[in-house]
């Protein structure tokens, strides 16, 4: 079932998708002709200081009608991911959705014994972080059973750092596909000797776990048979001036997100998610049948962002997962605009390649959905400036609008709100502003690029930040 076809065409389809929604909304506020029944006013206030505003406004029609198209967009995207997971939850299609609850209840009555976490985390050279790592991990409320450092192509002391702090060592043989080839590897091996109820975490080996992480999702998974995977929400670690708080307001406002859909999950991040047996074996027995990828493996080697294509097997498997706000964690955080480039182009072209390689279908609706609004929003977001700048350059004096201004408050509002939990500092850049809109620009650039490779042809790299005084990154063929 395989429809990597897609793939060249892909990044076609959604700048086309994003184009004509733009188009749609263009040719709506287009037909009525400009209308300016207020000049605009010349009013002093305190000081002396003279204002020259104008109230100015959209027609009723076409305010109502814009408003109308994103609330009819985003509903439609809803409905259609509430329907897709009502069904795969009540899918009785042994064949088609095997991890549904449906499904999983009845073979699950019988009690396994107590949850038990195995803890798998996939390094390359990462005898710098795991000394932090390690020890949070294991004074957990709740530590894990076992904790497996797979040492992935090593050419430093990741194993010897790993021993020194009393855990396993994996350590691959022949490995050429990156973080997903190494866990496949360990998870050949492991899967078979684990019951029902030995769930496996997954964790990046510079991430540090709330400390009732496990505690938390042990008890998820206790209170539901049903429930395949839980996953963390994270957030940025301290540092790295004003790009790493960029990027901390940009996963707290995710993680926000996250918890007002009460855990409905987007992404099993491959910071920290924990999986049950069933759910990985159901995935490699569907691999090249029902699911991309290559028989047996759980992890698509194919695949630049393994996670997010995981969450994306699991969901059409029919599985039931959560994201629970206790179960959160600090990440890294890029150190530089090129490595954030990196990693972010390997998350767009990730995510993109991953639909494609699926098709469109009731669990890939949302991430479509997404990827189109994403197009739109460039879109959007790069006509506003251009009409800021031209605007600024052709007129003589500077004229304010109510009606704009009181949009653009809520739209600040909205953005300072968001980030509220974040502190003082994510509250003031986000009132700041133009500084988050430059960075979003950034980061919409990164999206048009990766469509267009992915359009041309162009051979996707695997990114990875070397830890340590002066990281760099490398560049994976």
């Amino acid at each position: 079932m395989e429809t990597r076809w897609l793939g060249p065409v892909i990044g076609l389809v959604i700048a086309a998708a994003s184009i004509g929604a733009a188009i749609l909304l263009w040719l709506t506020v287009g037909a009525d002709q400009p209308v300016n029944p207020f000049p605009p006013v010349q009013e002093g206030l305190f000081l002396g200081w003279d204002v020259l505003y104008a109230r100015v406004r959209p027609p009723a029609r076409v305010f109502w009608a814009a408003v109308s198209i994103a609330i009819l967009a985003a509903a439609s995207v809803a409905v259609v991911e509430r329907v897709a997971s009502r069904r795969a939850r009540r899918s009785t299609d042994v064949r088609e959705t095997p991890l549904s609850p449906v499904v999983q209840m009845p073979l699950t009555r019988r009690y396994a014994g107590p949850v038990t976490v195995t803890v798998l985390i996939p390094s390359h050279n990462e005898e710098t972080v795991l000394p932090t790592t390690l020890p949070s991990l294991l004074s957990q409320s709740r530590p894990p059973e076992r904790v497996i450092v797979v040492a992935d192509n090593c050419t430093d002391g990741t194993a010897g750092v790993a021993l020194a702090n009393g855990v396993e060592v994996f350590e691959t043989i022949g490995n050429t596909e990156k973080k997903a080839g190494a866990l496949n590897q360990v998870l050949r091996q492991l899967l078979p000797t684990l019951g029902d109820n030995d769930v496996v975490m997954v964790m990046d080996a510079d991430t540090s776990l709330d400390q009732g992480f496990i505690a938390e999702a042990v008890r998820r998974f206790e209170n539901d048979r049903a429930l395949m995977a839980v996953g963390g929400i994270f957030y940025g670690e301290e540092g790295h001036g004003l790009l790493g708080q960029f990027q901390r307001n940009e996963y707290t406002r995710y993680s926000r997100q996250i918890n007002r859909r009460r855990g409905r999950v987007f992404v099993l991040t491959g910071t920290s998610s924990l999986f049950r047996p069933a759910g990985l074996r159901a995935v490699a027995d569907a691999r090249g049948v029902s699911i991309p990828g290559r028989h047996g493996d759980v992890y698509d080697t194919h695949a630049l962002t393994e996670d997010n294509e995981l969450t994306i097997a699991l969901k059409s498997l029919g599985a039931l997962m959560v994201s629970p706000a206790p179960c959160t964690v600090v990440t890294e955080l890029m150190p530089t605009w090129k490595a954030l480039w990196r990693q972010r182009m390997r998350w767009q072209r990730g995510a993109v390649e991953n639909i494609g390689a699926y098709g469109l279908t009731p669990a890939t609706a949302r991430y479509w959905g997404q990827q189109v609004g994403i197009g739109y929003g460039t879109i959007a977001l790069y006509a506003f400036m251009l009409m800021m700048l031209l605007t600024v350059l052709a007129v003589d004096s500077w004229v304010w609008f109510p009606f704009w201004l009181g949009i653009g408050s809520i739209f600040v509002l909205e953005r300072v709100v968001t980030v509220w939990r974040g502190g003082v500092r994510a509250r003031l850049l986000a009132a700041s502003l133009f500084p988050e809109l430059v960075y979003d620009m950034y980061l919409s650039a990164i999206f048009v690029t990766g469509l267009f490779d992915i359009t041309v042809g162009r051979r996707a790299t695997w990114g990875h930040v070397q830890h340590g005084s002066a990281p760099s990154v490398a560049e994976a063929e």
